[in-house]
């Protein structure tokens, strides 16, 4: 299981909204095929695993870390080539989440004869499925907040000047870490102030890499034109309201972007609204990555799953320099969010400190199966 799960990992960010999935075919303790899942409308990673195999198959016991999907989407059941290949026992670390699914699966393999073991490596597999989970169990998308903030919490000099707070090796990090995610969203005041590209460009270049769809949220339309996020590679999505001028849409619409006209809450746009909104479209996991008034009405509204701060060995000061996270906040520290599922690592000379929102990390999505297992 510990080599599926290499398997499901290594396909990060390709398959969405397809689930990351590996697969592996043991014979006689020795693996005769693997497979990771292809991009959408491509074999999922039992097919992969089981061609590799071939007629090594029969017999063997195949390990997977989602539950073989028994519905016919893109492509045909994958149960279906289990047990054509013969394979006599599998071993999977999770239910499917998804209603077509969720242990009917496994009731097909096990009725055809099949030994089925499930819940080998389970952990695991819902931290590399975390936002696959939410999205089949919600419809809405997992979402990260990240910032990278000053030792004294501060995101910009009093002028609003933010580069860099971080250091190159974690730039480099974050441009990895945005070609594995399906969208990323900041507020009209960051376009304005950082005039920010949104773009993954590991190694300083976008060439060849998988681009996350671009989201802005901008209520009252201040975006100009000329803005690097209505450019480049990748689509944008303008998120604004009615309060924005029509003559301002229009121009967006002409510099290539598409324009989402969503409710207000309090004058903003509603951002519940906009993550289901999302979620409809098959985004999975969301990258917010700014400013502070979007971060801090998120985590008002309590709709912030798991978080990413990059401290950096700087000291900003100043009263009037804007923080990481703005909006109400709480009024006594009982109240504050204290994450849960803590890693720290160290990049050059910045920590970056993650962890998961209580009740929102991935063992507290529950999967009910929907027949008896």
């Amino acid at each position: 299981m510990e080599r599926a799960l290499e398997l499901a990992l290594s396909v990060r960010g390709t398959t969405s909204p397809n689930p990351n999935v590996g697969a592996v075919v043991v014979r006689e303790g020795r693996i005769v095929g693997e497979g990771a899942t292809q991009p959408p409308g491509g074999p999922h990673a039992e097919v992969v695993a089981l061609r590799q195999a071939g007629e090594q198959a029969r017999g063997s016991t195949l390990y997977v870390t989602l539950e073989p999907c028994c519905f016919t989407g893109r492509t045909p059941p994958c149960t279906d080539a289990i047990l054509a290949a013969g394979i006599a026992e599998v071993h999977c670390a999770l239910i499917d989440p998804d209603a077509r699914c969720r242990g009917r699966g496994v009731q097909q393999l096990r009725e055809a004869g099949v030994r089925v073991v499930v819940g080998e490596g389970e952990a695991a597999a819902r931290r590399a499925l975390g936002g696959y989970i939410k999205h089949r169990l919600t419809a809405l998308p997992l979402v990260t907040a990240k910032f990278a903030a000053s030792l004294d919490g501060k995101i910009a000099a009093r002028s609003g000047d933010s580069r860099w707070i971080s250091g190159e090796a974690t730039r480099e990090y974050t441009h990895r870490q945005r070609a594995l995610t399906d969208a990323i969203l900041v507020g009209g005041h960051t376009v304005l102030v950082d005039d920010p590209q949104m773009t993954a460009r590991p190694g300083g270049s976008a060439e060849g890499v998988r681009q996350p769809l671009r989201v802005v949220v901008d209520s009252s339309g201040r975006i100009p034109q000329q803005a690097k996020v209505l450019h480049g590679p990748g689509k944008t999505v303008i998120v604004t309201t009615e309060q924005s001028p029509r003559s301002w849409r229009a121009m967006m619409t002409l510099e290539g972007a598409e324009v989402l006209v969503l409710p207000s809450r309090q004058g903003h746009v509603d951002l519940e609204e906009l993550l289901a909104v999302l979620g409809e479209r098959g985004i999975v996991n969301l990258l917010v990555e700014g400013g502070g008034r979007v971060l801090g009405s998120l985590f008002d509204l309590e709709l912030v799953d798991h978080v990413q701060a990059i401290i950096a060995p700087l000291i900003i000061g100043g009263v009037d320099a804007p923080t990481a996270v703005e909006g109400e906040g709480v009024e006594q520290m009982a109240h504050a969010t204290r994450l849960i599922n803590v890693t720290v690592q160290q990049i050059g000379e910045d920590i970056i400190v993650e962890g998961d929102v209580p009740g929102r990390g991935p063992d507290d999505w529950e999967i009910v199966p929907a027949v008896p297992l």
